[in-house]
């Protein structure tokens, strides 16, 4: 593909000798100068497909950095994904003068403000960490002639934008940008347009598609019944690596609470934890002495930890695009894997986006689909007896708020009427 031949070695000797596809795309339009706008499911390894490109022009650029200077910029949403990065790209630079960095927030920044006193070749950053050592003036961006923005519909989510737009009028105007992402915001289109030039576009796979090898399932349950149906299926495969994705900081570390004493070898990981409690907890995800994972979204964006068997969506995330991130945690590196949502009452508007933007109607494990609940406002028709709670709970529609079913005519309550309720 054009690539140095010292950089294809030592790619071999990390186990990479054929390109996955959106790393065919991608690389060759990088080498030629072009700016990149990469779209690709999660998994499918997008930081080989800036990373080798970028290490090339460092190495065909000879020349050492100034002291707090960048020659080049990869910007990641979390503290997890950015470290991920720069250590993927390590072994390539072994006994090479190239220098890689890695600065994030929940660590401290003095020892990261000595390390960048030398300058850096490759700087792999957080946007809020990058812009404290910017106003504390220990790094300059002037002469980053590289920009790579990864996972950059995340860090839209994040509320980056801002962030994004001061950063990038730092860098050399005079560069090169990559943007990679698994999903395709409008906005991010606004974004590519503000950043790169005539980009070479690459999508190898839809905006929105989930990886091949997950197999989909849905329980519709009441909100109360979940954690015992969480329960229940972990049970089924104790020894296989879970991930658990909750909504709140909270919330997961309720529930890992309860799953600990239920005898599951769990660990939360949030934004609330220190930098080092997250990575205490991911190496003992990834070394099996904890079993099961209960992140956030935030946590646990660009996790690559290829034993992932099982995804949970405890509960499902406000943002539809969410859900294809998460389920990207298994099934990652050709294996399979399983992605099982829970889809409370309350969540039906969230589930029907979900299906929405997969293209496709997830399986239904059980339960039977929640009816979204008319509007008390809305005129009712003639003959009404009421508005009517429809939807089965987990169980064949008992597992809903397990009240008594009304009188005929009367209020139906949620989770009673069953198959009677759909059918009306």
């Amino acid at each position: 593909m054009g690539l140095p031949h010292t950089l294809t070695r030592k790619l071999g000797q990390t186990g990479i000798t054929e390109p996955t596809p959106i790393q065919t795309h991608a690389i060759p339009h990088a080498l030629n100068g072009h700016d990149v706008m990469g779209l690709a499911q999660t998994g499918t390894g997008k930081t080989m497909a800036f990373g080798l490109p970028l290490l090339t022009a460092l190495m065909e650029e000879p020349g050492q950095p100034v002291p707090k200077s960048v020659r080049s910029l990869i910007l990641a949403p979390t503290r997890e994904l950015a470290a991920q990065i720069r250590d993927a790209l390590l072994p390539l630079v072994k006994d090479s003068p190239i220098k890689i960095n890695l600065v994030v927030g929940g660590a401290s920044i003095n020892p990261q403000i000595k390390r960048l006193e030398r300058g850096t070749d490759i700087l792999v950053a957080t946007p809020g960490r990058l812009l404290d050592l910017i106003d504390r003036r220990a790094v300059r961006l002037d002469a980053a002639k590289f920009l790579v923005l990864d996972e950059a519909d995340q860090m839209l989510d994040l509320g980056f934008i801002h962030a994004l737009r001061r950063i990038a009028g730092l860098v050399a105007p005079e560069r090169q940008t990559m943007l990679f992402s698994a999903t395709m915001p409008k906005q991010m289109e606004e974004i590519a347009g503000s950043y790169l030039k005539n980009p070479r576009r690459v999508a190898v796979s839809p905006p929105g598609k989930a990886a091949d090898k997950v197999t989909q399932e849905v329980h519709f349950v009441a909100k109360a019944a979940k954690p015992d149906l969480l329960i229940e299926c972990l049970a089924k495969h104790k020894d296989e690596l879970a991930l658990v994705f909750g909504r709140t900081k909270h919330g997961s570390d309720k529930l890992a609470r309860k799953l600990e004493q239920a005898g599951f070898a769990v660990a939360a990981i949030h934004g609330n934890k220190s930098q080092g409690q997250r990575e205490r907890a991911l190496q003992a995800f990834r070394d099996g002495r904890v079993k099961v994972l209960v992140a956030t979204d935030v946590a646990a964006r660009g996790l690559d930890i290829p034993d992932v068997k099982h995804v949970y969506n405890f509960e499902l995330p406000n943002v539809a695009d969410n859900y294809v991130h998460r389920i990207g945690r298994t099934a990652r590196a050709g294996r399979d894997g399983a992605a099982i949502a829970f889809c409370a009452p309350e969540e039906m508007g969230e589930f029907k986006d979900i299906q929405k933007i997969l293209g496709m109607t997830i399986p239904v494990a059980s339960g039977r689909p929640w009816e979204v609940l008319p509007d008390p406002a809305a005129k009712k028709p003639a003959g009404s007896g009421g508005p009517r709670r429809r939807g089965g709970g987990f169980g064949g529609g008992g597992g809903g708020a397990g009240k008594p079913q009304g009188k005929a005519g009367g209020r139906r309550r949620r989770g009673g009427g069953g198959a009677r309720a759909n059918a009306a």
